[in-house]
């Protein structure tokens, strides 16, 4: 089966269709569970299995907010193989290097199943070479909690890493000493899991800022470390200081003065790329000259932004993750940084709207673009398997504005292509592609084309991009991908938008 983009289906799945269809279907919602009785405290992983009878064929959720520092799905997944458990099916909003431990799970018939937003690592090759049973399922930030909230991924256990837990169960990722920041990815799994343990590392009388409600967790599981925050900092959170990067990132902050998207109370986000992030500081220069403010950011927040909110050029931060410690001060002692959930981040059905559908732009990175403008986060050109979409679907898609930046050559290859290996992001929710060589408007916006005459931005047909990237490069000949599907990639209302095949062959 193809769906609208020409791409591959599996067999099951529904096809994706448009990205406006996304929330037109009607949202199938399922209610919250039942408070619990009793939350019960205990020191053993094993009486936690034991209590709530863990067994072959479950789904057992986490989520990624200690990023490469988390310990907890590692912990988890020792005491299923200890166990001897099979078939189980592992829900991380994401995987990190760390969780290397797994691939021996996933070799040996423990896990064979996987449900997450983005996978890096070990992990990812292991699925990237057929060594899971099933098919992977890659979902949205956003997509992960409509499926969670809607039904499609009914979780048996969350295991929730929180690093201060209070005596009535209540859990806050802004205090202890594994303090990681917001909680948004952990909010939909402990509302709807059927049973919810939180792992924490710190036991308090209570906690200043709840963001996991006690009356939905089954267990308390005290161990000695939850992980370590330093692993919250990533390679891919980094500002870039590579002077290419950083022509792309002034470029686009005069790109977005110019089509006047740098205007008193404006609202935006940018990705965890370096050069994404990079634009920050010349949007920020702008906003000081003009004396501009804006109404909110949103997403991953870090501590360029912590920056502006404390100098009041930004009124509030809206915030699912954290991905520094700058960022976890201030959402402890700063009562402007709000935590927001997964769903109220992303959800194509939250209502009445997710903070991405207010985002006047919001500035991500790629690691493919095509002709069409669709767009790949999850793979290399190999079809290796780097990534996933996060939030780059959900944004591109709720953004009045979306622009995406990258260098045109990466590692001597040509980003802009033909056809990308995997669409993450389709074309018609990206507006802007800004390289050093130039900047491509997609056609569909012929309003940004007009406000960019006579800017000076060298503003170019992305034929052409592909053009010059070919004569840096050579025209590169990209492997066939035969393998069978390994994963499916899912966009933000569930309908498959690409897969993924096997590697090596």
């Amino acid at each position: 089966m193809k769906n609208d983009l020409g791409r591959d289906v599996p067999e099951g799945f529904r096809p994706f269709r448009g990205a406006d269809a996304s929330t037109t279907e009607p949202h199938r919602l399922i209610p919250a569970k039942p408070a619990v009785e009793k939350t019960v405290f205990s020191v053993s992983l094993s009486d936690v299995f034991d209590r709530l009878g863990i067994r072959d064929g479950m789904t057992l959720s986490f989520h990624h907010h200690l990023r490469d520092g988390d310990f907890v799905i590692n912990m988890v997944g020792a005491e299923c193989a200890r166990r001897g458990l099979k078939d189980l099916t592992f829900a991380p909003s994401s995987v990190f290097p760390c969780h290397a431990p797994l691939v021996p799970l996933i070799e040996s018939g423990t896990i064979t199943g996987l449900v997450t937003n983005y996978m890096n690592g070990p992990v990812a090759d292991a699925v990237a070479a057929g060594k899971l049973k099933r098919i992977a399922i890659m979902d949205t930030h956003g997509g992960r909690a409509r499926a969670i909230e809607s039904g499609d991924l009914p979780i048996d256990v969350a295991f929730l890493a929180v690093p201060r837990v209070d005596r009535q169960g209540n859990g806050t990722g802004c205090e202890g000493r594994s303090a990681c920041g917001s909680l948004g990815y952990a909010v939909p799994d402990a509302a709807y899991a059927r049973r919810v343990v939180l792992v924490t590392d710190e036991i308090a009388d209570a906690v200043a800022k709840p963001e996991l409600d006690g009356r939905f967790v089954d267990i308390v599981l005290e161990v000695p470390s939850i992980g370590d925050p330093k692993g919250i900092v990533s390679g891919t959170t980094r500002l870039t200081r590579d002077p290419v990067g950083l022509k792309i990132a002034r470029d686009t902050a005069t790109l977005l003065l110019r089509i006047g998207a740098l205007r008193d109370g404006f609202s935006m986000q940018t990705g965890a790329g370096g050069t994404s992030l990079a634009v920050v500081p010349y949007v920020r220069r702008i906003m000081v000259e003009r004396g501009l403010k804006a109404r909110f950011a949103s997403g991953g927040i870090t501590a360029q932004y912590v920056e502006m909110l404390e100098s009041g050029l930004v009124r509030t931060l809206k915030d699912v993750q954290c991905f520094d410690l700058d960022a976890v001060r201030s959402r402890r002692e700063n009562a402007a940084h709000e935590g927001i959930s997964a769903s109220e981040y992303g959800n194509p059905f939250f209502a009445p709207a997710p903070v991405v559908d207010l985002l006047d732009f919001v500035i991500l990175g790629a690691t493919e673009i095509d002709l069409g403008f669709n767009v790949n986060v999850t793979t290399d050109s190999l079809g290796r398997i780097i990534g996933g979409s996060g939030g780059h679907a959900d944004t591109a898609h709720g953004a009045k504005t979306t622009i995406v930046t990258t260098n045109l050559v990466k590692a001597r290859l040509p980003i802009v292509m033909e056809r990308v290996t995997t669409v993450t992001t389709p074309g018609e929710d990206v507006d802007v592609i800004v390289t050093e060589r130039g900047i491509a408007v997609n056609p569909k916006r012929p309003d940004i084309l007009a406000r960019l005459e006579g800017s000076g931005l060298n503003v170019v047909p992305i034929a052409e991009l592909m053009a010059i990237a070919h004569r840096m490069t050579g025209v590169p000949v990209r492997p066939a991908s035969r393998g069978r599907i390994v994963a499916a990639v899912r966009y933000r209302d569930g309908t498959v938008i690409d897969v993924v095949r096997q590697t090596g062959r």
